[in-house]
This record gives structure tokens, C-alpha cells and sequence, in this order.
């Protein structure tokens, strides 16, 4: 729709679209390189706009090899540092039980240049939520924060994903409100997409306590599913019935070769299961955390050795995985060639995140892992999983009380390193003209 988008001009990112959150979809968002705007930023774009669109055509980039090699020798000018970044969880840091941190907005403020040293830095947002799209959730957090973002700048635990829709056709998805996570995996690329839903709706005997309600009866799909062999299994969100999710989870992990109704002999036939994360609890409203997938996924281990007798093999992504930190470099390197052409990620990355076990463990271990070509720096922040008067599991290279606190320890810390390596250089220059004198 004309209303809705805003080509950019050539000296700022062609072909690059500006979409208010008033009326852009995520269909609109599929469709090409786009960014989220407020309403009150459609006229005048806001300080947040460089980093957003600049990290989305990074991820254009990475994602296109055709495009790879028209990125430009001579990068535009910016006012962007490309010495460190900023990487930020979402729950729990940035938004709780739905509602903003207070001290979130003022956080982006500071990124986008409002502070004293008068710079921009770039940033990304790594979540283990899962269930929406990458595009669904920028639209979502630039409704929150009121700032221009583009889901170039979201990695979701369930990203990784993608790249399993050539290797698999018939799969089963869970998780999620709706048909949202199967929305999510046709959007990958996934050919044949099961759902729970459709299972009970063949089979209303399937799982004995869970009824489909009108709109689930509406869209589940019908088939013989006891006649599909489903090739994989997987967790994109939060199951909104674990009754039911695990049985019939555990009914395919049982199966031979994935077809339900059957058994196999040494229970070594089923299909593969995948988790987008491996959160075992997750902020919210509530004022003690809540159980989350990594739950689910050790309860579905502890019943199938209990009726095998043997271990099940899963497969998690998301952080703490170190594949997810992989791609947060990638999409850094990407964004710094483009920006400042320098084939290299930012010297710094400062993830911020709330959960010990998943946000600070993967940092620090990526970071200390021969795979880091850059230094991960953790920070926790006290809004979220982590409990004050507690020691963490994993401990972080800073503790913080909120994201804004988290982003001005950073750019203090990096303003201080800027100064010591002026007056190093400042000083060998001297030295060196001392000896030519």
C-alpha cells in the first residue's frame, strides 16, 4: 500500500522500504528489505533509522549470494561506530510480561546518540522466544520501544531452523498459539507442515483429555495421518498443552519411521526432534519465573527413557547454542563490511541478558571458544530470570541492574579504551619523531 511505504533515496538505501506499524503486515515484510517506522517517524526518519537499515541489508546480504557481489567497495559515510556493538534478549531485558522496562526506551535513546559522546552504536536483538517470525516481532518491539527497527536486527531461536526445510518434507511443528508456528515454518520454506491439531482432529482418541475448540476444528487439516510418515519433529514455541503435545510427541518418537499407530521394535525408528532453545524458565508478569520449553524438552527425556528404557537423543538451538552466536558474527561482519568496508566483526560485542543459564553461558562460552573471531562481553541485568542475593551459575563479566545501565557500563568502557589507545599512538608518534630528529 502506497500509505504505508516510503522508498529511500538513492544516498541513503535503495530499494530499502519504510513501513509504518499503523498498516504493514508481515506479509508486506517477506517481500523484500524493509523497516519499521512509528507513524510520527514517516516524515522525518528518526536517529534509529542508519543502524536499522543498514543491519537489514546486511542480513539481505548474507541471505543473498547474488548480492554479495554488488556490496559496495567504497561504503557510505556514517556516523556509526563500527568498533563494538551491542547484542540484547528481549524478555526480560527490553520488555516483561509484555510491557516495556521503563529504562528500555531511554537504553535505544543512548544507542542512537543521545549521550556525551555524540556517536551512534550498532545493535541486534538475539531472542529464544519463538512462535512469530522474525518480521512479526520487530513489528511487534517497534510498537513497544517507538523506535525504527528492521527484522534484519532479530535472530530468533527458531532462525536456525530454516535451513532443515530442504533436508525434510513432512514435518510435525509445536508449540505456539494457533496456527502461528505453522505459518512460521511454511514461511521457512517447510513443504509439508503437521500440526497437533490436525493429529487429533483425525483421531479425536489420539489424546482422551484434549477437545479442539471451534477455530482449531476450522483449521486443522484433514488427513490419514496413521498413513504419513513424518520425517522430524519440532518445538518452535511454548506448548499451550503439554498433555497433549506430549503424547503424541512421544507416540512419533516411539513409531517406526514416524508413522503413528505403530510401534518399533527397539524404539530406535522415530524421527529427530529439534528445540528452538532450551530455556528452562522465562520472565513474565508473574513475580516468580515461569517453566519454558527447556521443561518441556527434559520432561519428554525423563518419560521416554521411563517407557524405553533408553536415552533420547534432542537437539536444541537458540542460546545458549553456539550456532546462534555464529550467526550474530556473520550479520556483524556483514553489517561492518557494508557500512565501514572492513571484512571483520566489531572488535566488542556486549550481549545483555537476563537468564544465567542460557544468555551469560553462551556468551562466555563462544567468547572462550576457539570459534570467537571477537571478544563477547556478558552482561547481566536484574529485570528478568536472575534473582538479586544470588549467585549466578554462570557468571557474567558484569552485573547490572537494567539495559540502561547495561549500555552506558559499555560505552564508558569503550570511551576509556578509545582514550588509552589515542595517547599510545599519540606517544609512539612522538618516540618516533624524537629518533628521526
Amino acid at each position: 500500500m502506497a500509505s504505508a511505504s516510503q522508498i529511500l533515496s538513492p544516498s541513503e538505501r535503495p530499494g530499502l522500504r519504510r513501513l509504518s506499524t499503523l498498516d504493514a503486515t508481515r506479509e508486506d515484510l517477506a517481500t523484500g528489505p524493509a523497516v519499521v517506522v512509528p507513524p510520527r517517524h514517516m516524515m522525518a526518519p528518526s536517529e534509529a533509522l542508519e543502524v536499522a537499515a543498514a543491519m537489514e541489508m546486511a542480513k539481505f546480504h548474507i541471505g543473498d549470494s547474488s548480492s554479495r557481489a554488488t556490496t559496495p567497495s567504497t561504503p557510505p559515510e556514517s556516523t556509526v561506530t563500527d568498533a563494538y556493538a551491542y547484542a540484547f534478549d528481549i524478555d526480560g531485558v527490553l520488555i516483561r510480561g509484555g510491557k516495556v522496562i521503563p529504562q528500555a526506551v531511554e537504553a535505544m535513546k543512548m544507542l542512537n546518540g543521545q549521550n556525551e559522546w555524540g556517536i551512534k552504536v550498532p545493535y541486534i536483538f538475539v531472542t529464544n522466544g519463538g512462535g512469530k517470525t522474525e518480521q512479526e516481532r520487530c513489528l511487534q518491539l517497534s510498537k513497544q520501544l517507538d523506535i525504527e527497527v528492521s527484522p534484519g536486527q532479530f535472530i530468533c531461536g527458531h532462525t536456525p531452523m530454516r535451513e532443515m526445510a530442504e533436508k525434510y518434507k513432512t514435518v510435525l511443528v509445536v508449540g505456539g498459539e494457533g496456527e502461528k508456528c505453522r505459518l512460521v515454518a511454511e514461511g521457512y520454506g517447510f513443504k509439508d507442515v503437521v500440526t497437533p491439531g490436525d493429529i487429533i482432529k483425525d483421531n479425536k482418541e489420539t489424546t482422551p483429555f484434549r477437545k479442539l475448540t471451534e477455530e482449531e476444528l476450522k483449521n486443522s487439516r484433514v488427513r490419514n495421518y496413521g498413513e504419513i510418515e513424518i520425517e522430524a519433529i519440532f518445538v518452535f514455541a511454548d506448548s499451550r498443552d503439554w498433555a497433549g503435545d506430549q503424547q503424541i510427541i512421544l507416540d512419533l518418537l516411539m513409531s517406526k519411521n514416524g508413522r503413528l499407530g505403530t510401534r518399533s521394535a527397539d524404539f530406535n525408528e522415530g524421527p529427530p526432534i529439534f528445540f528452538s532453545h532450551n530455556d528452562v524458565v522465562w520472565s513474565t508478569s508473574h513475580e516468580l519465573t515461569r517453566i519454558g520449553m527447556g521443561a518441556l524438552r527434559a520432561s519428554l527425556e525423563a518419560m521416554f527413557k521411563a517407557m524405553t528404557g533408553k536415552e533420547l537423543k534432542t537437539t536444541a538451538y537458540g542460546k545458549p547454542q553456539i550456532g546462534t552466536f555464529q550467526f550474530a558474527t556473520r550479520l556483524l561482519q556483514q553489517w561492518r563490511k557494508d557500512t565501514h568496508g572492513i571484512d571483520s566483526p566489531p572488535d566488542t560485542v556486549y550481549f545483555v541478558g537476563d537468564t544465567p543459564e542460557s544468555d551469560i553461558r553462551g556468551t562466555n562460552e563462544f567468547n572462550d571458544s576457539r570459534l570467537s573471531e571477537n571478544n563477547w562481553f556478558s552482561i547481566l541485568v536484574r529485570t528478568g530470570v536472575f534473582e538479586a542475593g544470588t549467585t549466578p551459575k554462570f557468571e557474567p563479566k558484569a552485573t547490572v541492574d537494567n539495559v540502561l545501565e547495561a549500555v552506558r557500563l559499555g560505552m564508558q568502557r569503550e570511551s576509556i579504551k578509545a582514550a588509552k589507545a589515542k595517547v599510545l599512538h599519540a606517544n609512539a608518534f612522538d618516540g618516533m619523531a624524537i629518533v628521526e630528529h
